[in-house]
């Protein structure tokens, strides 16, 4: 299972540009259509504390914040330490 969870919708396209740089990155995760899923929808909000766009991300559970957040990781070279 994957450490990391995206949350997002069917037409967010900052969602598909995570979605696609975690690929890239060769960073595995768990992806939940708050769209279509109504238990997602509700783990959405109470892990991100009522977040209301997305994507919103999360790592072991804890929430890291959206696509600027995780960029910033990645450019700090934190996610990798987190992910391995």
């Amino acid at each position: 299972m994957a450490r990391l969870k995206v949350y997002s919708t069917g037409i967010c396209p900052i969602c598909e540009k995570t979605k696609s740089l975690l690929v890239k990155w060769g960073i595995p995760y768990e992806e939940v259509r708050v769209d279509q899923d109504q238990a997602g929808l509700r783990e959405f909000s109470l892990v991100t504390n009522g977040a209301r766009t997305v994507p919103q991300i999360t790592i072991d559970g804890k929430w890291i914040g959206g696509f600027a957040e995780l960029t910033e990781m990645h450019m700090d070279d934190e996610l990798d330490q987190l992910i391995s």
